[in-house]
C-alpha cells in the first residue's frame, strides 16, 4: 500500500488540545509554571517523518498563540560549546544553533528572555560565546557545576547547591525552558528557579514538554521504537512507567531516563516545596497531547518504520566514520530486529545499488570508483544515477530528477561542457584538488548559471523544489560538497557506510 501521501496526523486538532493541556497546568500552580520543551521547537522533521501531517513548526505556533503569557530561556551546555558539538540535521555547531534559535524565535515574534550556559567552568571558548552573545544585549547567566549532583539531595537543593546559582528573571506566568539537543541543563535550570521562588514565597510548578514517547501508545509501537532508533547514542529505551501503573492502575510508557530518577526528582521536588509532591509519575510530569492527532495509524506505523531505517543506515554511517562505538550500532541493530525492518524495506537502496554496478559494468566511473544514487520522487517514480568522470552520482541524479520533473529527454545536456571544463580545471590544476568531479554544491551553481542562458536549463531548475521531502538513497558516504547540496535541497538522505574511496582524508 503506498502511504506516501497519506495523512496520518492532523496538527489543528493537536493545536488546539496541547494549547489547553499546558493552560490547565499553569492553573494549578499560583500562575507560574516552569515548561521544560524537550525535542525541537522549530524544525521538528523528525516528527513530521514518524507522524506524516505533523507541522514541524507546530510548537512555535503554540508558542505564538500563548506569547503574551510566555517568558523563554534558553539552555546550552559549556561542554557541548568547549567540545564544538555538531547537531546533525542542520550541520552545525550547538553554539551556533543557539544563536540561529534566538533569529528564529524572533522571526515569529517571541525574544529569549535569557540564555542559560549550564555547568559552566571557565572555558575559554565558552567566555568567547558568552562575550558575542552580551555584545549582542542578549542577558547571559552562568550555572556552575553543583557537587553531589545528583544524589546529594540536601546539599542540592540549598543555598550552596542551587541557591548558588543566579536566579533568572522572568515575568510571565509560563516559562518555556528550552536548549539545543539534550544535555543541555533544562531540567536543573527550571529546578534552579523553583528553588529561588519558593523562598521569595512564590509556589511555582514544573512541567515536561516532548512529542516522544508518546505516553499512551504501547511500548513496541513503531513510532516509540522510531524514538529509541532516534536516541540511540543516548542508550534511551521505552519502558512501561511502574510508577505510573502503582499510582493509578493506568499502563502508560515513558524512557528508560525518566522512570529511573524519578524517585531522585520527586525527593528534590518535595525538599524545594517544604514536603508539596507535585507528581506520582514521570507521566504525570508530561503534558504531551500527541496522541490526540493521531488520524491513522497504519499511516504512522508504515512511517515511523521507514524512519527506523533510516536512522540505521545514520547510525552504520556514524560507526563507519568513528562516531560512535560498536555498542552503539548493536543497539540500532536491536530496534530493527524488534521492528522487524530490513533495509531493503526502503524503496530506493536495491536501485541505487544497481545503478553503482551499472556504472562498474561500463567502466564510467572515476578513479575506479564506481557509485550510484537514486531518489523516489511523490509519486513513487524512482529515477537513478551514477558516477562518472564529470559528475558524482549525487550530481547526476539530481540533473536526471530535475529533467524528468520538466518533461525534459533523457539524453539532453543541461550543463555547458565549457563551463564543466573550466570548474575542473581549476579544481584539479588551480586548486590541485584530487576529487575533480562536480559535487551537488557546485551542480547546483553550474545548473544556476546555466539557466541564464538555456531555457531548458530553467525548467529543470525550477523543478528542483519539487524534490524536497524526497527518499534519496547513495552508495556511498557522501563528500562534503555532496552533503551540504543535499541538506540545501531538504531531502531524506540515507546511506550506505561504504567511503567512496580508499583515502584517509576526504574533502571536496
Amino acid at each position: 500500500m503506498d502511504f506516501s501521501k497519506r495523512t496520518g496526523f492532523d496538527s489543528e486538532k493537536y493545536l488546539k488540545e496541547q494549547t489547553s493541556a499546558i493552560l490547565e497546568r499553569v492553573q494549578r500552580f499560583n500562575q507560574k509554571l516552569y515548561l521544560e520543551f524537550g525535542g525541537k521547537i522549530l524544525y521538528d522533521y523528525h516528527a513530521s517523518r514518524v507522524l506524516p501531517g505533523f507541522d514541524p513548526n507546530v510548537k512555535m505556533r503554540l508558542l505564538q498563540i500563548l506569547k503574551d503569557k510566555i517568558d523563554v530561556i534558553l539552555c546550552i551546555h559549556a561542554g557541548a560549546i568547549e567540545r564544538k558539538k555538531v547537531r546533525a540535521d542542520f550541520g552545525i555547531t550547538y553554539d551556533v544553533d543557539a544563536m540561529k534559535t534566538i533569529d528564529d524565535f524572533r522571526e515569529w515574534g517571541i525574544d529569549i528572555r535569557a540564555v542559560v550556559i549550564t555547568r559552566y567552568e571557565n572555558q575559554a571558548p565558552v567566555k568567547l560565546f558568552r562575550n558575542k552573545l552580551q555584545l549582542r544585549g542578549i542577558k547571559v547567566y552562568l550555572h556552575y557545576p553543583i557537587k553531589g549532583y545528583p544524589a546529594d539531595v540536601d546539599l542540592i537543593v540549598s543555598d550552596l547547591g542551587y541557591g548558588a546559582n543566579p536566579y533568572i528573571e522572568t515575568s510571565k506566568p509560563i516559562v518555556v525552558v528550552t536548549g539545543p539537543g539534550p544535555g543541555s541543563g533544562k531540567l536543573a535550570t527550571c529546578l534552579c528557579n523553583l528553588y529561588h521562588d519558593y523562598k521569595r514565597g512564590v509556589k511555582a510548578g514544573y512541567a515536561k514538554f516532548e512529542t516522544f514517547p508518546i505516553w499512551d501508545l504501547p511500548v513496541d509501537h513503531m513510532v516509540n521504537l522510531a524514538y529509541e532508533a532516534a536516541t540511540v547514542d543516548l542508550e534511551d529505551r521505552v519502558l512501561i512507567d511502574e510508577h505510573h501503573l502503582k499510582a493509578y492502575n493506568i499502563k502508560t510508557v515513558n524512557y528508560n531516563r525518566d522512570i529511573e530518577a524519578f524517585h531522585l526528582l520527586k525527593r528534590i521536588i518535595e525538599k524545594i516545596t517544604g514536603g508539596e509532591t507535585m507528581y506520582q509519575s514521570p507521566t504525570d510530569m508530561g503534558v504531551n497531547r500527541a496522541s490526540t492527532g493521531i488520524v491513522n495509524h497504519d499511516v504512522i506505523k508504515e512511517a515511523s518504520y521507514q524512519e527506523i531505517i533510516r536512522r540505521y543506515f545514520r547510525c552504520a554511517v556514524e560507526y563507519a566514520m568513528g562516531l560512535v562505538e560498536k555498542e552503539t550500532l548493536d543497539r540500532m541493530n536491536q530496534i530493527m530486529e524488534k521492528a522487524g525492518a530490513d533495509v531493503t524495506d526502503r524503496r530506493v537502496v536495491i536501485p541505487a545499488r544497481k545503478a553503482a554496478e551499472e556504472a562498474r559494468n561500463c567502466g564510467k566511473g572515476n578513479d575506479g570508483i564506481f557509485s550510484g544514487a537514486a531518489i523516489e520522487l511523490h509519486d513513487g517514480t524512482i529515477i537513478t544515477g551514477k558516477n562518472s568522470p564529470l559528475l558524482q552520482a549525487s550530481s547526476s541524479l539530481i540533473l536526471n530528477a530535475a529533467k524528468h520533473l520538466a518533461g525534459l529527454p533523457d539524453k539532453l545536456y543541461l550543463l555547458p561542457v565549457n563551463i564543466i571544463d573550466s570548474v575542473t580545471h581549476l579544481k584539479k590544476d588551480i586548486l590541485d584538488g584530487k576529487m575533480v568531479s562536480l559535487d551537488v554544491d557546485e551542480t547546483l551553481i553550474v545548473l544556476g548559471i546555466s539557466a541564464l542562458s538555456n531555457p531548458a536549463a530553467k525548467m529543470a531548475l525550477e523543478n528542483l523544489k519539487l524534490l524536497r521531502d524526497c527518499e534519496v538513497h547513495l552508495t556511498h558516504i557522501p563528500t562534503p560538497g555532496d552533503e551540504a547540496g543535499w541538506r540545501k535541497l531538504k531531502v531524506n538522505l540515507t546511506c550506505d557506510p561504504e567511503y567512496s574511496g580508499k583515502n584517509l582524508f576526504i574533502s571536496d
